[in-house]
């Protein structure tokens, strides 16, 4: 055997890259030695007015005017933005109008206009519309003067652009994101604020930023309305004494300033808001700043044992977290269409308290149909559904079925926990955070007591040393068993799952499969859209199978598996089997 040795490595020599980093150099100190040589720049002038007082007050006025402008513009712009995915055709119309109109606008066009309201509006007058009545009036020259005009017309123009990024931004995430708030009974607005935007920010951040960058040069253009901003500070005092180059390199050097600092922001919001969306933990300003006091993570050790409540024999997932002698389900002749595509057609089935049902049949069957049906993500065409003899959508009177507000759907929805086949768990929130985010916004639980339910959901799953982790941190059978916490979080009568381990590595799917043996003999009542016919025969009480939208067969697992009595249901299992 040859004796070890070092050895000398030489790495590859590019002489052309030395070629372009020597003209690059030369470049630079060309640059540098006219800047700095040539006196015609004038840095002794420029030096004398970078600090004056006159320059300081317009940069404060041109600071003042881009804040207030874009923090009214991206409000203003927020509102279109929802209301162009309103599925109000009349606010999306509008929406639609005021974008297009106000971004076809030049802004120096839109500043003269309203600089000249007074001229089409001599007065304001405050009465009732379409009468003589007079309640007060004012006139237009008195109330906007050329700040309420540069305020104004830089908001308006820049609510426009400002829509459309948000817009983009709310588009960019995925539509299940949404789903889950709503299967977790979260409100429309908190589900805006709490699970959308926060995703969104990642995609409204960069072009949001740049708009910003432009106002800030864009207030230039207010010159025409004589207001002293840095620009047209700058051009009279170079009116006055020449120096033209020097004081166009005072502004100059300013907006690089605000551009330096603008882009160290953008940096640290774009930080922020990445969380969750990398293996690695991404500490910023504002990460360290708005980071709240967690539960403190498990030992690293615990993370690699198994099932807490399997290898030591822990109290099962009973009645402290659901509820047990709930949850009978009655599905009466449902039916559903995508147009001309019936996917779900007269179905009726009966499922009482504690029966595991296995729904089984070939993709495009209508199984995941039926499932979101049962918790009202997705209504049906005629039929009813109900839980413990009470529906989540309607209002029943007699033949007559009233459809609920809203909020009362949420209400309702929140008895029925489901699980995603992709998991949907909220990528910027921690697992933890994922848990107790329904509890605290639905049952009004406090942070201890909702943390504490979460602690303990996670111990039973053997995930407490993940608490604090990102989704994206945790392996795929980890997040879909956070994801069955998160359902179990608000102790639900009924647990859907649908087909929770089909984007499961196999290694994966026993760990998940586990959990849901021990839900199953908790006494939970659950239905399981699945192609795991082994689980089906082991653990279902119940097996329904579907095609083309009709339960063809419903049976136990014995009856089903052995001696299927439907001709499809036989030649399906023998491919499966």
């Amino acid at each position: 055997m040859a004796s070890s040795q070092r050895f000398r490595i030489v790495p590859v020599r590019s002489p052309w890259r030395r070629l372009g980093a020597a003209v690059a150099v030369l470049l630079i100190a060309g640059c540098l030695y006219s800047l700095m040589l040539n006196p015609r720049w004038g840095w002794s002038v420029m030096a004398q007015y970078f600090f004056s007082a006159p320059v300081l007050a317009a940069l404060w006025r041109t600071l003042w005017l881009t804040a207030l402008s874009a923090t009214l513009g991206f409000l203003l712009g927020g509102v279109l933005a929802f209301a162009r995915l309103s599925e109000s055709k009349l606010l999306s119309g509008l929406s639609w109008v005021y974008i297009w109109l106000l971004r076809s606008i030049p802004l120096i066009v839109l500043l003269l206009v309203l600089n000249n309201l007074g001229y089409l509006y001599p007065t304001v007058n405050i009465g009732v519309p379409f009468t003589d009545l007079l309640i007060a009036q004012y006139r237009t020259t008195d109330l906007i003067d050329i700040y309420t005009v540069a305020i104004i017309g830089l908001s308006l123009n820049q609510a426009a652009f400002s829509a459309e990024i948000i817009r983009g931004g709310i588009l960019s995430v995925d539509h299940g994101q949404r789903e889950a708030a709503a299967a977790l009974g979260l409100s429309r607005r908190r589900e805006a604020l709490r699970i959308v935007l926060p995703q969104a920010m990642r995609a409204i951040v960069p072009p949001a930023f740049n708009e910003v960058i432009n106002m800030a040069k864009s207030t230039s253009v207010l010159y025409i309305l004589a207001l002293p901003e840095l620009f047209y500070t700058v051009q009279v005092i170079y009116r006055r004494n020449l120096e033209v180059i020097p004081l166009l390199m005072v502004a100059t050097v300013w907006y690089l300033i605000i551009l330096t600092v603008l882009s160290a922001l953008q940096s640290q919001i774009e930080r922020y808001f990445a969380r969750g969306t990398t293996r690695g933990r991404q500490l910023s300003l504002f990460s360290s700043m708005f980071r709240r006091n967690g539960v403190p993570e498990a030992s690293a050790a615990s993370s690699d044992r198994k099932l807490a409540f399997l290898s030591k024999r822990k109290p099962q997932i009973s009645s402290a977290i659901t509820r047990s002698g709930e949850g009978a389900v009655s599905i009466q002749g449902i039916s559903r269409r995508f147009g001309g595509f019936v996917a779900i057609d007269d179905v009726n089935l009966e499922i009482v308290p504690g029966d595991v049902v296995a729904i089984i049949g070939p993709s495009g069957a209508g199984k995941s149909t039926l499932l979101r049906m049962i918790n009202h993500l997705e209504r049906p065409d005629q039929g009813l559904i109900t839980i413990d003899g009470e529906a989540i959508g309607y209002r029943q009177q007699g033949d007559v079925l009233y459809e609920l507000p809203e909020p009362q759907v949420r209400e309702r929805r929140s008895a029925v926990g489901m699980v995603f086949q992709s998991f949907n768990l909220f990528p910027h929130l921690t697992v933890r955070q994922n848990i107790i985010e329904a509890p605290m916004a639905v049952q009004k639980l406090d942070r201890q007591a909702a943390d504490a339910r979460a602690m303990d959901l996670l111990e039973r799953i053997g995930l407490a040393a993940k608490a604090e982790a990102y989704p994206r941190q945790l392996s795929g059978g980890q997040q879909q068993r956070v994801a069955i916490a998160r359902a179990l979080a608000l102790r639900p009568k009924v647990l859907l799952f649908d087909e929770p381990t089909s984007a499961l590595d196999p290694e994966l799917v026993g760990e998940v499969l586990d959990v849901m043996r021990e839900l199953a003999s908790s006494g939970t009542t659950m239905v399981v859209v699945t192609h795991e016919i082994g689980f089906a025969r082991e653990v279902a009480t119940k097996v329904v199978f579907m095609e083309h939208g009709k339960v063809l067969e419903v049976g136990s697992p014995e009856q089903i598996f052995r001696t299927p009595g439907h001709p499809r249901t036989a030649a399906f299992l023998a491919k499966v089997l």
